[in-house]
């Protein structure tokens, strides 16, 4: 256990929905619990109640209620969530219509812009009456290609309001890396904005949506939104429109939810796609719906009062997951562009300035926030902040330690971990509960979460693979074009049949919490021994001349030996001495199994577009391997580097 960095107060856990919650299940169930752990363990044993008790907590909105929680729990994938019931996404989205602020939203250097909840539904029902009158009907989709930015939340809720599918990417990805992902999925219309900005730069995005339509040919209009420009040149686009051209002129229009089955057709998301196309995810209205609710109400513990904001874009799965604070009828707070511009101070100055609650981010920013040297506790006033939370990668003990140290130290730090896949979390934050360093806190409400060792048997304070032995709602309805399931039951069921294999290695102690360790496929094996990427990468954050690095195993004379790729910050470079001091550190505090057998200097690291290490890319381009979608990485050219690395194929 790492050390007790947070512990919520007796008065503070009895104010928490999650113990509302509780009391609620004790009353209905004639229960007594007192704990999250009790609660934890019901909600995996008695999983319809407890689903049943959340629709019912959470106002889940619906025309038509439920005849059936669950049809079988036995069945995964393939079991039937709240059957015989009709709803509407957006609508639950949208149950608040009065004058407190819904949206704000910065752009880089920018003032900030705030939407009402009344100003929000009267702009979604005008461009849902513009899409009604296009001839969008359920099941078409829609995309956006946008910044985040308030019409992209627009645009989707206008979209699944009609039972339109919803799909994005963000501008910085790259035509083929658009195409590799809306060509598979046909939509109808895409909404665009002009350009977006990063690190004060004005970067346009007609001539890249003008190659992408070249062969995006099931694309009927394109709606874009000014951003960058006033009145941007659209003419070189066919099928164009202005966004202000598009949307009705007619105000206080009625929204005509399309009220449909729970497992509706949502979003579509998708897999990292460095293996080949990627995967095209189907997630349900219901499902989503019910699980971020879960999320953010019971996990997060959102109220109207709350401002919250995740350091996003419209192309990872924390977007849309954001969204769905609206149904709590919280302020989302919006950021579009370079968290460092113009300084490492951009963010929390905002926070301070917008009063911000609940600031979301990454791993991978808390440690460039490190590395910048910055204490934002003592520059901004973060009074109002009472809960901060990361993903993307395993937060390191370090930087637990930095947050309270250096960002505030009475907060909440919620470490949470999921995926696209799930649109959500298996393992997350729990207000009631203390913080430790390291340590998710908790696995999540009726997320039947287990470490399983190398025999397929759940350990408890062991190292293990992440399965969930039991359905969700949030589970994906199907793969785009995969009509006898084959690509969705080999992304998660082919190593344990009926079995969840999320492909993390994790360790859940004897007190509920949860220890990531990275990817079960990305694990390293030297002399046989099991060795999470996680461990080594916390040693190396704290060597301050290292300003990022990957691991991977190489095969290597019938064993794996562990080998260490370093980005120096600048003015700094691999010297014997660093190198023997990077080996001490990984040796004394990790241990002599996880120290590499080289350390290698490179001028940069490859990341997806999501902004998650490619361990495995680099480690089939060392192997000679073709690495089959280079579009899905941010950097893809860094590869041409690792491949050329003649100390790979020495002693």
């Amino acid at each position: 256990m790492g050390r007790l960095l947070w512990k919520p107060t007796e008065d503070q856990i009895k104010k928490t929905n999650m113990y509302r919650f509780m009391q609620s299940i004790n009353e209905q169930y004639g229960k007594d619990f007192s704990s999250y752990s009790a609660l934890y363990q019901w909600s995996v044993e008695n999983i319809p109640d407890f689903w049943a008790s959340l629709w019912s907590f959470v106002d889940v909105r619906a025309s038509i209620s439920y005849e059936q929680v669950v049809d079988d729990l036995t069945k995964m994938p393939g079991a039937k969530w709240f059957t015989g019931s009709k709803l509407n996404f957006a609508e639950n989205l949208l149950r608040y219509r009065d004058d407190s602020t819904a949206l704000i939203f910065k752009g880089e250097e920018q003032p900030s812009i705030k939407i009402s909840y009344a100003e929000l539904f009267d702009e979604v029902a005008r461009i849902a009456s513009s899409l009604k009158t296009f001839g969008i009907r359920p099941g078409d989709r829609v995309v956006g290609f946008m910044p985040n930015m308030p019409q992209a939340i627009i645009a989707m809720l206008a979209a699944t309001s009609l039972g339109a599918v919803w799909s994005s990417c963000s501008p910085d990805f790259g035509i083929k890396g658009v195409l590799d992902r809306f060509g598979q999925i046909k939509p109808r219309i895409i909404f665009t904005a002009n350009g977006y900005w990063f690190k004060g730069k004005k970067l346009d995005s007609i001539e890249r949506i003008a190659s992408i339509l070249k062969e995006l040919t099931s694309i009927e209009k394109v709606v874009v939104v000014p951003y960058t420009e006033e009145d941007p040149d659209i003419s070189s686009i066919s099928n164009a429109v202005h966004y202000r051209d598009f949307r009705s002129s007619k105000a206080n229009l009625p929204i005509d939810f399309e009220q449909l089955p729970f497992d509706h057709p949502l979003y579509i998301m998708y897999s990292s796609g460095t293996t080949g196309l990627p995967k095209c995810m189907v997630q349900s209205a219901g499902g989503i719906l019910v699980h971020q609710l879960k999320e953010h109400v019971l996990h997060v513990n959102l109220t109207r009062d709350d401002r919250i904001f995740y350091f996003t874009t419209c192309g990872w799965m924390m977007w849309n997951w954001l969204t769905s604070a609206l149904g709590v009828g919280a302020t989302l707070v919006l950021y579009d562009g370079n968290p460092f511009h113009p300084g490492p101070g951009a963010l929390w100055e905002m926070a301070q300035d917008e009063k911000i609650t609940v600031f979301g981010t990454s791993a991978g920013y808390i440690a460039a926030l490190q590395n910048s040297g910055i204490k934002p506790r003592e520059t901004y006033d973060l009074s109002r902040l009472r809960a901060l939370l990361s993903t993307g990668s395993p937060l390191s003990i370090e930087g637990f330690e930095f947050v309270y140290a250096e960002i505030k130290s009475d907060i909440q730090l919620a470490s949470i971990s999921g995926g696209s896949d799930l649109n959500g979390c298996f393992a997350l934050g729990n207000p009631m509960d203390p913080v430790y360093a390291g340590e998710l806190q908790c696995r999540g409400l009726a997320m039947k979460v287990e470490a399983f060792d190398e025999n397929g048997k759940p350990v408890i304070g062991k190292q293990g693979e992440l399965v969930c032995t039991a359905p969700f709602p949030s589970m994906p309805i199907y793969f785009w074009d995969d009509p006898d399931g084959k690509k969705y039951h080999s992304a998660y069921f082919d190593v344990y049949p009926n079995i969840w294999r999320h492909g993390d290695f994790i360790e859940i102690n004897a007190h509920g919490g949860v220890v990531i360790y990275g990817r079960s496929d990305a694990t390293l094996n030297p002399g046989g021994v099991r060795i999470g990427t996680a461990e080594i990468y916390r040693q190396v954050e704290q060597i301050d001349e290292v300003e990022d690095s990957l691991v991977i195993g190489q095969d290597w004379k019938n064993d794996v030996r562990v080998i260490l790729f370093v980005k120096m910050i600048s003015g700094f470079s691999l010297t014997d001495e660093l190198k023997n001091k990077i080996r001490n550190t990984i040796r004394i505090n990790a241990s002599p199994r996880h120290v590499p057998a080289k350390i290698i200097q490179v001028p940069a690291i490859p990341y997806t577009l999501n902004m998650k290490k490619v361990e495995l890319a680099v480690r089939k381009v060392i192997q000679g391997k073709p690495v089959l979608n280079k579009d899905a990485l941010s950097n893809p050219d860094v590869l041409n580097y690792y491949a050329e690395i003649q100390e790979l194929y020495e002693d």
